[in-house]
């Protein structure tokens, strides 16, 4: 398999979602918002838990708790959850691996993180218990992104599962996500960082001539900025560790046991958001292995044979009505029904050549492209992820 963002040749190129998933450790999936990339990620990891076996991990960085009910799991959270084999044998499967599916807990991550990272359990404890702590990580430097990509790596790098799929969130958000190891790197060697960890007290002196500092130490206090710098002191310690993991992470995201599948359905929103996350792929040497195309017209509406027929039932549907009406209700009524039918089949004619186009342009760049029909339910538990799997498994 091609590395990165370049294009494999004909022989190396996988044809299924099936032969891309067995080559690959971890699959990330990213897609505008409600075009079914929860319900596709999770169905991707039952499938190959199903197929392939081995050990499947669904982790979801996205903040709703879709995933939960798509697999049939009353709650999870960071650590991950076995879905129970009843769940498979109630679907009429024996599968050959273990699923497990976990959702990111921001605060949980980043106390594992610092109790990782700090050089000693006095520094640990002293960032734990600052009051800062908790606010600031909750907010500063795109946090839940950064964490997202530290808690993957350090479930890939565990070797406890074979394949791990991932559910980003929506897909301008997802960008953050892969920008979040460059800038948190950025961030420990910027000069807000050098400025926030200089002595609070030289720096208050220096600056007690600027009106800024002046209301500022007015508004907060000389001890909420000592606290802060303080914070940031402690905080600086870690830097080492946290540059080295940022860029382990990002290296993580170019390996070649990592690709992408990017979800959308060929509404001209979510095109225009999945055209554009190819090309960041392709910009950042990232490889894009499957595009996958939610609710897609079947194929039986673009045969030029059914044409004829929808065009007869516009144009005799008063001559054909009286044929069909016995029983059914009056001829008139018939054949409003006849003729609303054939022009609805033409229409959809229309949009199903149009999503043919469209999808022979996007088609272009990924390895793989695999299309969900419409199904007439929502998918809501794993019978069901297992029905949307086998449309775009082989």
């Amino acid at each position: 398999m091609a590395r990165g963002g370049a294009q494999a040749s004909a022989d190396e190129r996988a044809r299924t979602l099936e032969q891309l998933l067995a080559a690959k450790e971890i699959a990330i999936s990213c897609g505008a918002g409600g075009v079914g990339k929860t319900t596709a990620a999770a169905a991707l990891g039952a499938m190959a838990a199903t197929h392939l076996g081995g050990r499947v991990l669904v982790l979801t960085v996205d903040p709703a708790r879709r995933l939960a009910n798509a697999l049939g799991l009353e709650q999870f959270g960071n650590v991950e959850t076995r879905v129970p084999p009843e769940e498979f044998a109630e679907a009429g499967v024996e599968p050959r691996g273990e699923l497990y599916a976990a959702m990111l807990d921001t605060k949980a991550s980043w106390d594992d993180l610092v109790r990782r990272h700090a050089p000693d359990a006095k520094t640990r404890d002293a960032i734990l218990a600052n009051p800062l702590y908790a606010n600031i990580t909750g907010k500063f430097v795109q946090s839940h992104d950064y964490i997202a990509m530290e808690r993957l790596y350090e479930l890939h790098t565990a070797g406890t599962y074979d394949l791990i799929v991932v559910d980003t969130p929506p897909t301008r958000n997802a960008i953050d996500f892969l920008e979040a190891p460059d800038r948190m790197a950025d961030f420990f060697s910027s000069r807000l960082l050098r400025w926030l960890t200089a002595p609070a007290k030289s720096r208050l002196v220096n600056m007690a001539s600027k009106p800024f500092y002046r209301v500022a130490d007015s508004i907060l206090g000389t001890q909420f900025l000592e606290d802060i710098a303080q914070f940031f002191l402690l905080f600086q310690t870690m830097a080492p560790g946290f540059v080295q993991r940022a860029e382990s992470v990002a290296r993580t995201l170019s390996d070649k046991r990592t690709t992408f599948l990017v979800v959308s359905t060929l509404e001209s929103a979510p095109v225009r958001e999945a055209e554009f996350f190819m090309g960041e792929l392709d910009q950042r040497g990232l490889h894009l292995g499957a595009l996958v195309l939610n609710k897609v017209l079947p194929s039986y509406l673009r045969r030029t044979v059914t044409t004829p027929v929808a065009r007869r039932l516009c144009s005799d549907a008063a001559t054909i009505a009286p044929q069909v009406a016995d029983g059914i209700g009056t001829p008139d009524d018939v054949a409003r029904v006849l003729h609303e039918v054939g022009e609805s089949f033409l229409n959809y004619q229309v949009v199903a050549t149009r999503e043919s186009e469209q999808q022979a342009e996007l088609a272009r760049t990924p390895e793989v492209v695999a299309s969900v029909p419409y199904f007439d339910q929502d998918i809501a538990d794993l019978p069901g992820l297992l029905r949307l799997g086998e449309q775009i498994w082989r």
